[in-house]
């Protein structure tokens, strides 16, 4: 029963775990992979929507966070005026614009103006 009980023990085999720097190597490959696979394309689609807000212009047709669509009648620094039906305007803030539907400047749809680039 000794000899079970001193066959658990420590002894004097090698445990197999690294030094303090080889603890930390997977850590910070998943750090690694959780940068480039969820944080970084965040940062790139907040810039992207950052930048359409700030080109908003007259005649630009927007979809508001909450899914109302209309045509953009007019800006100031921190609100947009959106033109949703003949004579119903609604103020919203910059930053509940969703999405730019089509943009004052072509005509084109945004969608096929991206597959250009």
């Amino acid at each position: 029963m000794f000899n079970i009980a001193y066959a658990m023990g420590q002894g004097g085999a090698p445990s197999g775990q690294g030094g303090g720097l080889g603890a930390f190597v997977p850590l910070i490959l998943m750090f690694v992979i959780f940068y480039f696979l969820l944080i970084r394309p965040q940062q790139k689609k907040a810039k992207e929507h950052q930048e359409m807000i700030n080109n908003l212009k007259k005649g630009d047709r927007v979809v508001t966070g909450g899914g109302i669509q209309g045509q953009v009648i007019s800006t100031d620094q921190a609100t947009v005026v959106v033109e949703i039906a003949d004579k119903v305007r609604v103020k919203v803030n910059r930053p509940s614009i969703a999405g730019l539907i089509q943009s004052s400047g072509g005509g084109a749809n945004r969608e096929e103006a991206d597959k250009g680039k």
